[in-house]
C-alpha cells in the first residue's frame, strides 16, 4: 500500500495537466548570445552549465527525491536549438489539441515569440534539415504520415542508457571532471588530431561542473527550507535531502537513498541537455541491489522506506513531460518518454540476477500506476518461480506493464550484432522493445515507414488516394496488372522508393546532429566516449548501432497482398478493374454492384468522408466514422480494403474536428472522452469477416501507445462491407448495403 505522502504526490500527478516552462529556453538562449564564435560543443556545454546555475530551484511538497526541470511539478520544456518553428505554429492550440495537450499561458507565448524565437531563426536543427532535404524527399517525408522521422530533427536522438555500473556510481561527476582534466593536460595543442578531443574534454568539464552545481543549489535550498520548517519530521527529511545533494552526483553514492537521488539527477541532466526520447535507467535491480543489501545489513534502511523511495522515483520519472509536435504525438502518444527500466534476467556471469530490488520495482509499478518508467522484465528458463508469479500478478492488474521479454532472444540479438558474449548477456531494453547495452550509442527509431503507402501507390498509379497528389513512383493503372507477380513487383518498386527516401532523410539528420547538437553531458556517462575523446554523435561509444527503419503496418499489407492474390488471381472473385474501382471508393453510399456469392468484389473498407472529400453529412447518415485527413499531416492510410485508423476525436493537426457528429451514439462518448480519461482512443482490433471473398481488415497501430487501454468498440456502425456467403448473396433483401452493414455491426457487438 502506498504511503500517504506518495498517494498525495500521485494524485497531483494524475489530476494535473502538463505545463510548459520557458525557463530552460531563456537560459539556453541567453547563454548562446554570450558564446558566439566558440566551438559548438563548448557552447552547448556552457549553456548546460548556465541552466544548472540559473534555473529556479523547486522542492515540492513532501518530496524525498528532488530536482526540477522547471517551475511546474508536471512539466515540459522547450528546446529551440532543435526546433522552434513547430512550437510557433502549434502553441496557440497546445491547450486544446486532441493528443497530449499542454498548458501554456498567453504571456508565455508572447514571451517566446518576442525573446526566444527571433534568436534561433535560421539556426535550429529543423531549419537546417528542411533546407538540405531534396524536394522530392521533402514532399513525401515531412508531416505526411508516410515517412516520419521528425523526432530526429525536431528533437534529440535520445536512445541512451547511462553507465551506472562502470562510470557514474564508480566515479561520480567529480571523478569524471578530474578524468577530463587529466585528458586535457595530456593533449598536444599543436597536434591537429587533438583539437576535436580538446573541445570534447573541455565540454565535459563544463557539464560535470554544471550538474554538481545544480545539486549543490538544491542542498542549499533544502537547508534553508529545513531552517524554516515547523514540522520537525519534515525538517529532518529536508536536512537528509541536503546531505544527499551535497554528496551526489559529485561523489559515488554510499547508500540506497543517495543512489536513488543520483539516478534522478542524471535524468535531469539528460533532460536539460537535450530533452531526449528513451533516456533509459537500464538494469535498475542490478546496480541498486548492492546499496540495498548493504543498508539492510547495517540497519540504516528497511524495506518499507526503500519501497517509498522507489515509488517516489517512479513519480519523478512520470512528472517530466516530453514536449513534442502534434505529428510526433500521433506516433508517440500519451506523454511517453520511453524511459525503459529493466529488471530480472541473467547477470554477466550467466547466473540469475533476480534480487530483492527486482520486487521493489514490480511493486512500485503496480501501486503507483504511472506510465513511467516503462518497466521491462527479462524472463529465462531458470528464473525463480517467485519472480514469474510476481510478473504475472502485475500483468493481471491491467496496467500494461511489465513488458515481458525473452532473455535468450535479447542476448542472441546483441550477439548477432557483434557484441561480446558477456556484454550481450548484460542487455537492457531501450525505448519500446529494443535490446540495448549501456556502452552503446544507438539510433534505433530513425524513420517510421508506412508500409501501407507502398501498396496504396502501387494500386493507384503512385498517387495518394486522400489528396490525389503524386507521392510515389509513376505506375501503370492497376487494372492492367495481369498476374499477381506484377502487383507484387509494383508494390516492391514503391517500397524501394520509400526506403530510398527514408535513408536520405536519416543520413541528413545524422550528419546535422554531428555538426549542430553534440551531446557532452550524456557522452560523459559512457565509458568509451571518455576513453576515446569522442562524442556520442561521433561514434564515441564502444558499440554504435543503427540507424533502423521502423515498419508500420507490415502485417496489414501482407494480409492485403494475400487477399489480392486470392480474390483476383486464384479464385476469380473479382477482376483487377473491379478491385481498382473499389479501391477508389471514398465514402459510404458509393458501392459496386453486389455479385451473388461474392459480396462486394474483394472486400472493401469504405470509411468516413470529411469535408475535404465530399458530402460528409450524407456519408454520416450511413454510419460514417469521420476519418482524419492525411493532407493535414495525420497518420492514416488507405489501401482499399484496409484502413489504418486513429480515431482519437477525429481531429486534424490544426485541432479542427471533422465528422464526429456522425458517429453512432454507442461510440461517440469514447471520442469525446469519458470522465477521468483524456481522449480515449478508439481501436478497431483486426476485424475479419469470414465468408467467400472476405478480406477486410481494420487495424489500429497502437505499438507505441503503451500507457492506454485499447478497447474494441462494439456496436460501432463501421463503414465496412463484407463478402457474403452464397445463400445471403442470393437474398435480395440481404444484398442491400444497409442490411449488410447492420449485420456486421451486430457481429461486432457480439465480439
Amino acid at each position: 500500500m502506498l504511503t500517504q505522502r506518495i498517494e498525495a504526490i500521485r494524485q497531483n500527478y494524475v489530476n494535473t495537466k502538463p505545463q510548459i516552462s520557458c525557463e530552460r529556453a531563456k537560459i539556453w538562449t541567453d547563454s548562446h548570445r554570450e558564446t558566439e564564435g566558440q566551438p559548438v560543443a563548448i557552447r552547448r556545454a556552457r549553456a548546460f552549465y548556465d541552466c544548472c546555475d540559473r534555473l529556479g530551484v523547486h522542492i515540492f511538497a513532501g518530496e524525498l527525491v528532488v530536482g526540477a526541470i522547471g517551475e511546474f511539478r508536471k512539466c515540459g520544456i522547450l528546446t529551440p536549438e532543435f526546433s522552434w518553428m513547430w512550437v510557433d505554429r502549434e502553441m496557440d492550440t497546445f491547450d486544446t489539441r486532441p493528443q497530449d495537450p499542454y498548458r501554456m499561458t498567453d504571456d508565455q507565448r508572447a514571451f517566446v515569440r518576442r525573446e526566444i524565437f527571433p534568436y534561433w531563426k535560421g539556426k535550429s536543427l529543423e531549419e537546417a534539415f528542411l533546407a538540405r532535404l531534396p524536394e522530392d524527399t521533402y514532399r513525401i517525408g515531412v508531416d505526411t504520415g508516410v515517412l516520419d522521422n521528425d523526432s530526429k530533427w525536431r528533437q534529440a536522438v535520445g536512445e541512451i542508457t547511462p553507465d551506472y555500473q562502470d562510470v557514474l556510481f564508480k566515479k561520480g561527476f567529480g571523478g569524471i571532471l578530474r578524468e577530463a582534466e587529466d585528458h586535457l593536460a595530456a593533449l598536444d595543442p599543436t597536434n591537429p588530431e587533438d583539437l576535436s578531443k580538446r573541445e570534447f574534454y573541455t565540454s565535459v568539464c563544463w557539464t560535470s561542473r554544471g550538474i554538481i552545481r545544480y545539486a549543490n543549489r538544491y542542498a542549499q535550498a533544502a537547508e534553508a527550507m529545513a531552517d524554516q520548517e515547523k514540522d520537525p519530521v519534515r525538517a529532518q527529511e529536508l536536512r537528509r535531502i541536503a546531505r544527499n545533494c551535497r554528496r551526489v552526483p559529485e561523489h559515488p553514492p554510499e547508500s540506497f537513498y543517495e543512489a536513488i537521488q543520483f539516478l534522478w539527477f542524471v535524468q535531469v541532466g539528460g533532460i536539460l541537455s537535450e530533452n531526449p526520447l528513451s533516456l533509459n535507467p537500464g538494469r535498475f535491480d542490478q546496480y541498486m541491489a548492492p546499496y540495498y543489501e548493504a543498508d539492510l545489513a547495517q540497519g540504516t534502511l528497511d524495506e518499507a522506506f526503500a519501497q517509498e523511495l522507489v515509488d517516489a522515483l517512479w513519480l519523478k520519472y512520470s512528472e517530466w513531460v516530453w514536449t513534442i509536435s502534434a505529428n510526433t504525438a500521433d506516433y508517440f502518444a500519451g506523454y511517453n518518454q520511453f524511459q525503459n527500466l529493466t529488471v530480472g534476467g541473467k547477470r554477466r556471469d550467466g547466473k540469475d540476477g533476480t534480487n530483492p530490488v527486482t520486487y521493489l520495482a514490480l511493486k512500485a509499478t503496480e501501486e503507483v500506476k504511472t506510465h513511467q518508467p516503462g518497466l521491462s522484465v527479462r524472463v529465462q528458463a531458470d528464473c525463480p518461480k517467485e519472480f514469474l508469479d510476481a510478473v504475472t500478478h502485475l500483468v493481471s492488474k491491467g496496467t500494461g506493464f511489465p513488458a515481458i521479454h525473452s532473455d535468450s532472444v535479447g542476448y542472441q540479438m546483441l550477439l548477432n550484432a557483434g557484441y561480446a558474449p558477456e556484454d550481450a548477456r548484460d542487455w537492457n531494453n531501450c525505448g519500446c522493445v529494443v535490446p540495448h547495452y549501456r556502452k552503446t550509442g544507438e539510433w534505433t527509431a530513425a524513420v517510421n515507414m508506412n508500409f501501407g503507402s507502398a501498396l496504396e501507390y502501387a494500386l493507384n498509379e503512385g498517387k495518394s488516394l486522400m489528396t490525389g497528389r503524386q507521392m510515389g513512383l509513376a505506375e501503370r493503372p492497376a487494372e492492367t496488372f495481369r498476374t499477381f507477380e506484377e502487383v507484387e513487383a509494383a508494390f516492391y518498386r514503391q517500397f524501394d522508393f520509400l526506403c530510398r527516401h527514408a535513408v536520405i532523410m536519416t543520413l541528413e539528420a545524422q550528419r546535422l546532429h554531428q555538426e549542430m547538437v553534440p551531446r557532452p553531458f550524456l557522452s560523459s556517462c559512457i565509458e568509451h566516449c571518455m576513453e576515446s575523446g569522442k562524442d556520442l554523435s561521433q561514434g564515441g561509444a564502444k558499440y554504435t548501432i543503427g540507424p533502423v527503419i521502423t515498419g508500420i503496418g507490415l502485417a496489414v499489407v501482407a494480409n492485403s497482398l494475400a487477399a489480392v492474390k486470392k480474390l483476383v488471381f486464384e479464385d476469380g472473385v473479382c477482376t483487377m478493374a473491379e478491385l481498382a474501382a473499389a479501391h477508389a471508393v471514398k465514402y459510404l453510399g458509393q458501392s459496386l454492384e453486389h455479385k451473388p456469392g461474392a459480396g462486394l468484389h474483394g472486400g472493401l473498407v469504405a470509411a468516413g468522408e470529411n469535408e475535404h472529400c465530399g458530402n460528409d453529412h450524407q456519408a454520416g447518415q450511413k454510419g460514417d466514422a469521420g476519418i482524419e485527413d492525411l493532407n493535414l499531416g495525420n497518420r492514416f492510410f488507405n489501401t482499399g480494403f484496409l484502413f489504418h485508423i486513429r480515431a482519437t476525436g477525429d481531429h486534424n493537426s490544426h485541432g479542427q474536428r471533422h465528422g464526429v457528429e456522425h458517429l453512432p451514439h454507442s461510440a461517440q462518448h469514447r471520442v469525446d472522452g469519458e470522465p477521468g480519461e483524456i481522449g480515449d482512443q478508439i481501436e478497431f482490433n483486426t476485424l475479419q469477416r469470414a465468408g467467400q471473398g472476405a478480406g477486410i481488415y481494420a487495424h489500429s497501430d497502437a505499438q507505441h501507445d503503451q500507457n492506454r487501454h485499447h478497447k474494441l468498440v462494439s456496436g460501432f456502425d463501421a463503414a465496412l462491407y463484407a463478402a457474403e456467403d452464397d445463400n445471403k448473396g442470393n437474398d435480395a433483401e440481404n444484398s442491400q448495403p444497409e442490411h449488410r452493414l447492420k449485420g456486421l455491426s451486430d457481429k461486432a457487438a457480439e465480439i
